[in-house]
């Protein structure tokens, strides 16, 4: 049998390859026993994104823990991950379980596991569940009605209740009287039906169910977001672009010009409103791959900073002990105080909206205002698709030692998860296997876009890919 293993964000494989009826039903079987394991009678929220098979795995899934006795709770239709997460604090459960690949191209499926505090179940646990995988093919029995009249499955309205509660949270009609219109692109994703609900009045892209995703893979990244930047450019009266991945726990954003906005900007925004307009405070954590300045503007505000190892589940465990202000990746996932200690594109997203519409000021604007503290910056992210003995002989030049790129000389590095490298002048790079796709990521910040171009071309040659 495959040997099923959870990367940085949950297990995620090929369709019809390795990620199969049976394989699902091999993961769903470690879940009910590891639950069973720590909980008297426990429950367990389950929903499906937009991709392909979602329905047939997802009742797999309720098949296996149902036999098992578990009581279900799932949603009719597609969610996104934020309300999995949400739904589990709502519900009161041990567990949620997502079937979704998240950014993965439209072959891949996946599974993700949500706690009881309402965000990524902690690694450690991820562990104990994968060591309970068994290795033999496990019986699907019984009626999903079967299991409804018996009490066990549930259908609930988990799309209403987050809506309800993000309604709680904003001012959504002074949000949609906004002097900056939004477009809204959900990129084929499961933001798209709660989006439309909030802002009946903004463009809305990609809001229909496509699971091949037009052949893209549905990552905020501007490559994937040019039709969005093309409205934004073309239509004078959209000021905000906001764009949410196939299950809209990450962001991008486009300022009035139709201008990329990266996560590390989005971070660095979301601090900088937070604390000094709103007041708040608390320990800022970030994935090993964030820029450098995140560190500095919290010296300049006297705020403590983690950084952890690449996943969001590093950061969602800080977030369940300490007090935390912001936590957030380099990939766009990003959680604020206040909420959910989970990813949430479409609830930061709006943080950043009430941002603009509470100064009156333009997301190009606030930018520059950033930029007065942090100076400004530039940033790319190279995703190599190289044979397997590439990607190891570049990591294996980096754990041989490198003190320079070409002219680049390298005046610290950090090693907790990856290879990252600062370089002079608030220039870095960073080269690292990605846990979840065959790839080699290589990161450069930089103060210009040539100069980011040129890091990524000259480490590039250095590790001979």
């Amino acid at each position: 049998m495959l040997q099923i293993k959870f990367g940085t964000d949950g297990w995620r494989a090929i369709i019809a390859q390795d990620y199969t009826v049976q394989n699902v039903a091999r993961v769903t079987d470690a879940v009910s026993i590891w639950l069973q394991n720590q909980f008297e009678k426990p429950s367990i929220v389950i929903g499906y994104d937009c991709r392909f098979g979602g329905t047939l795995f997802t009742e797999t899934a309720i098949k296996v823990l149902c036999s098992r006795g578990i009581k279900v709770y799932t949603h009719k239709g597609f969610v996104s991950t934020p309300m999995i997460s949400f739904g589990v604090l709502q519900y009161k459960c041990q567990q949620g379980i997502v079937i979704t690949a998240s950014h993965n191209p439209p072959s891949y499926n996946g599974f993700k596991l949500k706690g009881a505090h309402g965000g990524p179940t902690s690694p450690h646990l991820i562990a104990e569940v994968e060591a309970l995988i068994p290795d033999h093919e496990v019986v699907i029995t019984g009626q999903l009605d079967e299991y409804e009249k018996q009490g066990l499955l549930e259908y609930v309205n988990l799309e209403k209740v987050y809506e309800d509660y993000i309604r709680t949270k904003f001012d959504i009609d002074a949000l949609n009287r906004s002097p900056f219109k939004m477009a809204y692109d959900a990129m084929f994703g499961a933001g798209q039906n709660v989006m439309k609900n909030l802002f009946p009045k903004a463009l809305h892209l990609h809001c229909e169910v496509n699971p091949s995703f037009q052949g893209i893979s549905p990552e905020p990244l501007h490559k994937n977001l040019l039709e969005l930047s093309e409205n934004i450019r073309n239509t004078p009266e959209l000021k905000f672009g906001l764009a949410n991945d196939g299950d809209a726990d990450r962001i991008a954003l486009y300022d009035e010009d139709g201008k990329y906005i990266d996560s590390h900007h989005i971070i660095l925004l979301l601090i900088h409103y937070l604390h000094k307009y709103k007041q708040l405070s608390g320990k800022v954590a970030i994935a090993a791959s964030t820029t450098l300045r995140v560190n500095k503007l919290c010296e300049k505000y006297g705020l403590p900073c983690e950084v952890t190892p690449i996943g969001f589940k590093y950061i969602s465990e800080i977030m369940m002990n300490e007090d935390v202000l912001v936590g957030g990746e380099e990939s766009g996932g990003i959680s604020v105080k206040g909420h959910i200690p989970e990813r949430d594109g479409i609830y930061d997203g709006l943080v950043i909206y009430e941002f603009m519409n509470a100064t009156g000021k333009s997301l190009k604007e606030l930018c520059a205002e950033l930029y007065e503290i942090v100076g400004s910056f530039f940033y790319e992210r190279a995703d190599l698709h190289l044979l397997e003995s590439q990607k190891l002989a570049a990591i294996e030049k980096c754990k041989a030692g490198i003190t320079a790129f070409g002219t680049y000389q390298v005046i610290d590095t950090n090693f907790i998860d990856g290879f990252k490298y600062e370089l002079p002048n608030n220039c870095w790079t960073m080269i690292r296997a990605s846990g979840t796709e065959p790839l080699l990521r290589i990161y450069a910040e930089g103060n210009s876009v040539e100069e980011v171009q040129d890091i990524l071309k000259t480490v590039r040659e250095c590790l001979g890919v």
